[in-house]
């Protein structure tokens, strides 16, 4: 597996591209995880990746998206979103995850790609924008990777996001295979769709059409709208994770969970401060199903480092994790999670009563399966998840 994914990055991708995730998605992720490490030695919190929403707005509506796109249409104000980057990189962190909404909407965003040539971008998006021009500026700036959420082949998927919306995705990422661009698939597993989207014949069908990684996410009913049938039982968590390890061993594709340590053991990169989400109204929130926060990327005159250092709200929640699972508290403990937030002062940034919505979510298992831990089995997933974030599950 190893020697053909080597094969597949070294001729399918251009050169420049080739070089720019080397640089500066390989070689600065790995100092960003090195200065994280540091930090966290001295009780200092600052996350080695950020995930900014740029806006709300969309031009999908999917089932079960917990973000509100018929009301008020917010975007994050450029001066902003550079306050965040460049807070980052004082911190040798030079990785974003951009995402909505929708971010290929946001006005500008080719000109963050231009100002901040020194970073890179991994940019979440529905994959509807890429045409044979747009492709091409992807390939032109290499330090973009396109992460396309796509939830099954054309039945399961046009069911979640709308009819048609596969074919459309498919002539997406002919261009971007065409134009030899490092990008990516995420794929939200759900009860519906768990047998097709963990098989062969899934990772096989986007790797002939150039896709290099493939990134799990597990369904979480979160939103107005929060679908609780697509969530996953235990036995078909366990499930889940067998699949991956058996798939890791079989194809030339980066298989990414953000779910399991190499011991098997379950894992919240939020709690460890892996990975803040930036709200489209500035909002700095734990993960981006929770649209609440106490602080805000203006405070302290964009000092993001003194903001998220200092915040109660942020630092409080590896505690309250780790004193009920090493799962998903969302999942596991909704009315708990909500009397956390209330007795920290957060707000509601996300334009519905989100506080209620968590309060009547029905408790249920995450992927924190004690007893049924399986560790990983091949060695290099194993040393990436030890080696790169230390045992912390963070990569795939």
């Amino acid at each position: 597996m190893l020697i053909r994914f080597a094969y597949r990055f070294a001729s399918e991708l251009s050169l420049r591209v080739l070089w720019k995730t080397a640089y500066l998605y390989a070689f600065k992720g790995w100092r960003a995880i090195a200065a994280y490490r540091k930090r966290r030695a001295n009780d200092q919190l600052y996350p080695p990746f950020m995930f900014v929403a740029l806006t709300n707005t969309c031009n999908l509506r999917c089932r079960g998206c917990w973000v509100e796109k018929e009301g008020t249409a917010y975007h994050l104000p450029e001066n902003e979103l550079d306050f965040i980057i460049d807070s980052g990189k004082q911190q040798k962190s030079h990785y974003v995850t951009l995402l909505g909404g929708e971010p290929m909407m946001y006005k500008g965003i080719w000109d963050v790609f231009e100002r901040h040539k020194d970073c890179y971008f991994q940019v979440i998006t529905n994959g509807m924008s890429f045409t044979e021009a747009n492709a091409k500026r992807v390939a032109k700036f290499g330090n973009i990777t396109p992460l396309i959420s796509v939830d099954g082949l054309k039945k399961n998927n046009d069911e979640r996001r709308g009819e048609g919306v596969f074919e459309a995705v498919e002539n997406g990422l002919t261009q971007l295979k065409k134009q030899k661009v490092f990008y990516g698939v995420a794929t939200t597993v759900t009860s519906k769709n768990l047998e097709e989207t963990l098989c062969d014949e899934y990772i096989q069908y986007f790797i002939d059409r150039g896709a290099m990684y493939i990134w799990y996410y597990v369904y979480r009913p979160v939103g107005e709208h929060s679908y609780p049938m697509y969530c996953l039982s235990q036995e078909q968590l366990v499930e889940m994770r067998k699949r991956l390890l058996k798939l890791r061993r079989k194809h030339p594709m980066l298989i990414i969970d953000t779910y399991w340590t190499a011991e098997g053991e379950a894992f919240c990169p939020a709690a460890m401060g892996l990975g803040y989400h930036i709200g489209p109204q500035g909002s700095i929130e734990i993960c981006p199903p929770m649209s609440f926060a106490t602080d805000k990327v203006s405070d302290n005159d964009g000092d993001m480092y003194k903001t998220i250092n200092e915040s109660k709200y942020l630092k409080g929640f590896e505690k309250f994790v780790n004193d009920r699972t090493k799962g998903c508290v969302i999942l596991e403990h909704p009315q708990e999670l909500v009397e956390y937030i209330k007795d920290h002062g957060a707000e509601d940034y996300s334009a519905r009563d989100a506080f209620k919505e968590f309060d009547s979510i029905e408790a249920r298992h995450s992927h924190h399966l004690p007893g049924q831990e399986i560790p990983e089995d091949y060695w290099v997933y194993k040393m990436a998840k030890k080696q790169v974030f230390f045992g912390m599950g963070a990569a795939g």
